[in-house]
């Protein structure tokens, strides 16, 4: 076993998604070695609900249909436990309008994962852009990984920030900046896979949000440091 196998064996991974779909785009690949290394991984869905696409169409994409796809991309990916924390039309997509507090505290101590009760090793959360579910998102997760004394509340050692396909189109000083990177090109058939899964979310190949740009993103952050594929992450902070 290499060194970074070894170091990817030993953790307990929590990946928070705004939305289902978003724990694929950015860690899809991450979550696949890590199960298969035989780490734990946990993922907390934040919103499902029913969707109007804009795509010109009058389809609605259900809140049950988004559940349904959420829960097999769970067992497909073999992760070790997920939950959902607001299933609400009131609540999808207007994250943003929630208390920021509530956020913080379904991630700190109420979530049936939070990080209270899993003490997880790593921590992956969305950066901050344009969507305003994933910003509530970010500023409240972020907020829950404060440093505090270990003895009194639990302390992420590993706090990441993943990428999604979205990110280019953000202002320069929330430019997206990976110095973190997992090779996941043994697994990158495993997160195109997953992905192709959420049926109701993928697009046209041209689109930015389609299973043929991931590829090209994970290999192009994979040439960046010479692996055939690879997940790219922003360190927010990292304790040895």
């Amino acid at each position: 076993m290499t060194p970074e196998d070894a170091f990817l064996a030993k953790q307990r991974l929590l990946v928070i998604a705004p939305h289902a779909d978003d724990e694929c785009f950015g860690c899809a690949g991450t979550i696949a070695r890590i199960k298969a290394l035989g780490g734990e991984v946990y993922v907390i869905c934040c919103s499902v609900g029913d969707l109007k696409h804009y795509d010109g169409k009058d389809d609605i994409v259900t809140a049950g249909k988004r559940e349904e796809e959420f829960s097999s991309v769970m067992s497909f990916l073999k992760v070790d436990d997920w939950d959902i924390l607001y299933r609400d039309a009131e609540s999808h997509l207007r994250l943003d309008t929630l208390p920021r507090r509530d956020l913080i505290a379904k991630f700190e101590r109420d979530s049936k994962l939070a990080l209270d009760r899993l003490r997880p090793t790593m921590f992956a959360i969305p950066v901050s852009s344009y969507n305003q579910d994933h910003d509530a998102v970010f500023r409240a997760a972020f907020t829950a990984a404060r440093p505090h004394v270990p003895s009194i509340k639990p302390f992420q050692r590993i706090v990441l920030g993943y990428d999604n396909t979205s990110l280019f189109w953000s202002l320069e000083r929330n430019k997206f900046h990976p110095n973190f990177y997992v090779d996941i090109t043994n697994y990158l058939d495993v997160k195109l896979q997953a992905l192709s899964m959420y049926e109701s979310q993928m697009r046209d190949a041209i689109h930015h949000s389609s299973v043929q740009n991931v590829e090209f993103i994970a290999r192009v952050r994979g040439r960046e440091v010479s692996v055939e594929a690879a997940e790219g992450y922003m360190v927010f902070r990292h304790v040895l």
